[in-house]
C-alpha cells in the first residue's frame, strides 16, 4: 500500500483546531462563572430576605411576651426600694421584661430587653439593635431605674431610667433605616378612644407597642423592614399584690 503524500494534518489546521477548543472552553468557563456569580447573588438575597422576616418575627414575639415585671428602684443596703412597673418607653429607646428571648425564644427564662436606634458606622442611615440582660428579680430591674422624677422637657413626672448602651453583644434587628421610631397606646380614662404617644409617662403598661421602620433602599426585590404593632396582653393592674 502506497501513502499518499499530501495525507495528514497540516500546521495551520491544527491551530485552528486549538483556537476553536480554546474559544469552546473559555466561553463555558465564563458561562459557568456567569451562573455561579448569579447563584451567589440569589442566594445572598434569600438568606437577607430570610434574615429580615425573622427579626420581624422575633421583634413581635418579644413585643408581645411583654412581662408585667416590677422594679425596686433606688433600693440599696439600708433602703428597700420603691415598687414601680419596669417599662422604658422613648421615641428611639424602650427597655422592658419579656418572656422571649433571642437564645431560648419561648422556652427560657425572661430577660431583660433593651431596644435602641442608632447611627450605622458603616454610612448613612439607622440601626435597630437590642439588648438581652438577665432578670432576676425586681433588684436587677431596679438596678437600671432611677425612679420617678420630673421632666422639665414634659412639664410632669415620670419614671427615669439609666441610659441604653449599645455594644458588640447587641443583635442588629433592622439596617440601613432612614428612621425608625417608637410609640405607644394607652387608654383614656372615660373616653371612647385611645391614642398614641412617642413618650410613656403613665404608671403603668400601654396597651400596644408600634416599631415604625422606613428603610432607606425600598428595593422591590428586597424584603424590607416593615411597621410592626403588637398589643399587650397585660389586664393585671400595677403594683397590685395578688395571694393565692
Amino acid at each position: 500500500m502506497t501513502r499518499r503524500p499530501e495525507a495528514g494534518v497540516t500546521l495551520l489546521e491544527v491551530l485552528i483546531a486549538v483556537t476553536l477548543l480554546a474559544m469552546l472552553s473559555g466561553g463555558m468557563v465564563l458561562s459557568m462563572r456567569t451562573g455561579m456569580n448569579a447563584l451567589a447573588k440569589t442566594t445572598a438575597r434569600l438568606n437577607e430576605n430570610r434574615r429580615t422576616l425573622a427579626a420581624q418575627r422575633i421583634l413581635d414575639s418579644q413585643l408581645q411576651g411583654l412581662v408585667p415585671a416590677v422594679a425596686l428602684c433606688g433600693a440599696g443596703p439600708e433602703q428597700p426600694g420603691v415598687r414601680l412597673p419596669f417599662f422604658q418607653g422613648e421615641p428611639q429607646a424602650m427597655r422592658f421584661v419579656s418572656s422571649y428571648s433571642l437564645q431560648e425564644a419561648w422556652r427560657g427564662v425572661a430577660r431583660i430587653l433593651e431596644y435602641q436606634v442608632i447611627p450605622r458606622t458603616e454610612g448613612p442611615g439607622l440601626r435597630l439593635v437590642v439588648n438581652e440582660l438577665p432578670y432576676t428579680g425586681g433588684l436587677a430591674a431596679g438596678a437600671l431605674c432611677l425612679g420617678r422624677r420630673p421632666d422639665p422637657a414634659l412639664g410632669l413626672e415620670r419614671t427615669q431610667f439609666l441610659p441604653i448602651r449599645a455594644g458588640p453583644q447587641s443583635f442588629v434587628l433592622a439596617d440601613n433605616l432612614a428612621a425608625c421610631s417608637f410609640s405607644y397606646q394607652e387608654s383614656l380614662p372615660q373616653a371612647p378612644f385611645v391614642r398614641w404617644t412617642p413618650v410613656w409617662t403613665r404608671p403603668e403598661w400601654p396597651r400596644a407597642i408600634r416599631v415604625e421602620m422606613i428603610p432607606r433602599d425600598p428595593a422591590i426585590a428586597r424584603i424590607q423592614p416593615l411597621t410592626v404593632t403588637a398589643p399587650v396582653h397585660i389586664d393585671r393592674a400595677p403594683l397590685l399584690g395578688y395571694v393565692d
